[in-house]
């Protein structure tokens, strides 16, 4: 069995053990999902580069994917797409398997996670809280550990909010950077097909493999050589300076809040950023204006027909926010056009000299209860932060910054357009000058790199020729340990000099082994580079657990000599070193 065809199962046996269906509008079956792990397998086999080959992701329900009815949220609106949609389609060229369709608010129209005919979808953690939303499913999914990334939309901040609850990343790039191709639209100008993973390094390689023009969406954009290079300086190669408001300028923050964003601050500062307080007054405005002002009316030219013409089909909240978009007239869309410029151009000089901006992501984390009791009024509130940005044309990335009150705490990094290269330099600074972050400590409010444990036994164990093919993709070592009784070991004629290891029924004993770990996409690389007579099977170790790691097929052991007896590879090759040459 291959590897990515275990990570498969592995992931089908997680959604049956969370038990969350809230989660997902529909699952692809599995024995598709299988074939095309095995399909992925041979094509890195035949050696061909896939950048995603490895992980597993979903797509929010408002994205089309082949096979699978495009509901929106909305089983009444569904229609079966005959084609991918372009994000899905560059997601699956890259060798990333897509799982299935996730649960939203209805027609991508809230941030709370809980407008849907699907079920409200809980916090992956803390099931009495909302999920945030609209890209509620897409979040928890990745947050559950059933898949590794995945895709979402964000207009308002519906890609950063559910980030920051699950203390996930959250990219939602500069607009246009990514085709909305087959995508259902909330507000067309506005809409940013984005990325949730568990860390920044896989959110980046999946956002890279679905940037660029597809000659189809009209708004795509061309996008210059180094949008995306990584950078941690300002313009003129010194440290970056970050915006920060004063603490007062936020508003009301949940119990916490500010304390938790005060000290993301002073982790910039101490690693070497610039931090200048600036006002943060016409981001604020601006960002009122996307559902108090006519903008709002472009969610009714989205869906509003169908909306109108199925009134008990549709969630009654989102029902009346997109019913309401029908009254603005033409000349108040003009107006606030012209109010968000003046806005716009007062944002800029507030910004001057400064290189991006630094903000909490939401507001608050509120229970379900409290959503059911002021649905409007709530998501309102949560959308405080992030509902300017592409209004104002403005990337933004949501990551982790530690807890507040025992609950995930995000900050987001906002700047100008194509400016996501330097959003990424500067969340690394936050992410390593983090006193969580240092050796042996983990992030509160995140969850690790997806990995793989494999355990060596022989030429890829720590200062052995091949190890530097685990370290190159990634790999870590995590135990120094033993097999179970039960095996033996074969010096194997091979170049380099290698062992097989074998399990047998009598006459084993423990073999001296190490446990590394390596990132999903760089397990899957590796085992596909794996030549014969070695396979990766799974190994029974001292403490009882099973991982991947190193076997050997039987045929291979004609004529091999048995070197159980030494305990391990390195025993022999030392005690093989101490021996007369032969002759003499």
């Amino acid at each position: 069995m291959s590897a990515l065809v275990e990570r498969v199962e592995a992931a089908y046996a997680r959604v049956a053990e969370v038990d969350r269906p809230e989660v997902w509008i529909d699952l692809r079956p599995r024995a598709d999902v299988l074939a095309e792990a095995a399909e992925i397998t041979r094509r890195i086999e035949a050696g061909e580069e896939l950048p995603l080959a490895g992980l597993l992701a979903a797509v929010k329900g408002n994205i089309a994917v082949a096979g699978l009815p495009t509901t929106a949220g909305c089983p009444a609106f569904a229609y079966a797409p005959d084609r991918d949609a372009t994000a899905v389609a560059r997601l699956r060229a890259a060798g990333a398997l897509v799982l299935g369709t996730t649960n939203l608010d209805q027609f991508a129209t809230g941030l709370v996670g809980t407008r849907s005919p699907y079920g409200a979808v809980r916090h992956a953690t803390a099931p009495d809280r909302i999920s945030g939303g609209s890209s509620s499913g897409s979040a928890v999914a990745v947050a559950l550990g059933i898949v590794d990334v995945a895709l979402g939309t964000d207009t308002a901040g519906s890609g950063r909010v559910p980030a920051a609850l699950h203390g996930l990343v959250g990219i939602k790039a500069t607009r246009g950077a990514v085709p909305a191709t087959g995508v259902v639209p909330a507000c067309r100008s506005l809409d940013c097909v984005t990325v949730l993973a568990r860390d920044l390094a896989n959110a980046r390689l999946a956002l890279l493999s679905l940037a660029g023009p597809d000659g189809v969406d009209p708004l795509a954009r061309d996008l210059p050589s180094s949008w995306d290079a990584v950078r941690r300086g300002s313009g003129d190669g010194g440290p970056p300076v970050v915006a920060v408001p004063a603490p007062e300028a936020l508003g009301p923050l949940a119990p916490g809040w500010s304390e938790a964003f005060e000290a993301a601050v002073d982790r910039l500062i101490r690693a070497g950023a610039r931090v200048r307080r600036v006002d943060i007054a016409p981001l604020l405005a601006a960002a009122r204006l996307l559902y108090e002002g006519a903008f709002v009316a472009e969610r009714y030219a989205a869906v509003g027909e169908f909306v109108a013409s199925h009134p008990d089909d549709v969630d009654p909240v989102v029902g009346a926010i997109i019913g309401k978009a029908a009254a603005p007239l033409a000349h108040e869309l003009f107006a606030d056009m012209a109010r968000l410029d003046e806005l716009g151009l007062a944002a800029r000089t507030a910004l001057a000299g400064t290189d991006v901006l630094l903000l909490p992501t939401t507001t608050r984390h509120p229970t379900l209860a409290e959503v059911a009791a002021d649905p409007v009024g709530v998501n309102s509130d949560l959308g405080r932060f992030t509902n300017f940005a592409n209004l104002l044309d403005m990337a933004a990335l949501a990551v982790p910054a530690g807890e507040a009150d025992g609950l995930p705490f995000g900050v987001q990094l906002v700047g100008p357009a194509f400016s996501d290269g330097l959003l990424a330099g500067v969340a690394e600074l936050l992410a390593e000058s983090s006193e969580l972050q240092r050796p042996g400590s983990a992030r509160p409010g995140s969850v690790r790199l997806a990995s793989v444990p494999l355990a060596v036994v022989g030429a890829h164990l720590s200062g052995q020729p091949l190890n530097h093919q685990l370290v190159d993709r990634g790999g870590r070592l995590v135990a120094s340990t033993t097999t179970a009784p039960g095996y033996r070991l074969f010096a194997l004629e091979t170049t380099p000099a290698k062992p097989g290891l074998v399990r047998v029924a009598d006459g084993g004993a423990p073999i001296e082994a190490e446990v590394w770990e390596l990132p999903t996409a760089g397990f899957g690389e590796f085992v596909a580079s794996v030549p014969a007579p070695m396979t990766i099977g799974k190994v029974l170790l001292a403490d009882g657990s099973e991982v991947s790691g190193f076997l050997c097929e039987p045929a291979a052991l004609d004529g091999a000599r048995d070197i159980t007896a030494s305990g391990g590879w390195l025993a022999h090759l030392a005690a093989d070193a101490e021996l007369p040459a032969p002759g003499r």
